[in-house]
């Protein structure tokens, strides 16, 4: 899945939050990626795991609040 594949959204499920709140994760490819990059910084480092998820073509506001900023993320939700 890309950025521009959009089919997995609901029609409304990006204008339907309203600014502050928190959307339902829709990408669970992402969720599984960035679990994963999370779980290898301790042995492979920071840089590995952001270089990790460029490569997977996470976008780089999600893999930069994931990684800098692991109390930010999101309860597992499945």
């Amino acid at each position: 899945m890309n950025m521009n594949d959009m089919r997995d959204l609901a029609p409304d499920a990006v204008s339907a939050a309203s600014p502050g709140t928190r959307r339902q994760r829709i990408d669970q490819r992402t969720r599984d990626l960035v679990n994963q990059a999370v779980a290898s910084v301790p042995t492979l480092g920071l840089q590995r795991a952001a270089e990790f998820l460029a490569t997977m073509n996470v976008p780089a506001e999600v893999a930069v609040r994931s990684l800098v900023y692991p109390d930010r993320r999101r309860a597992n939700q499945g």
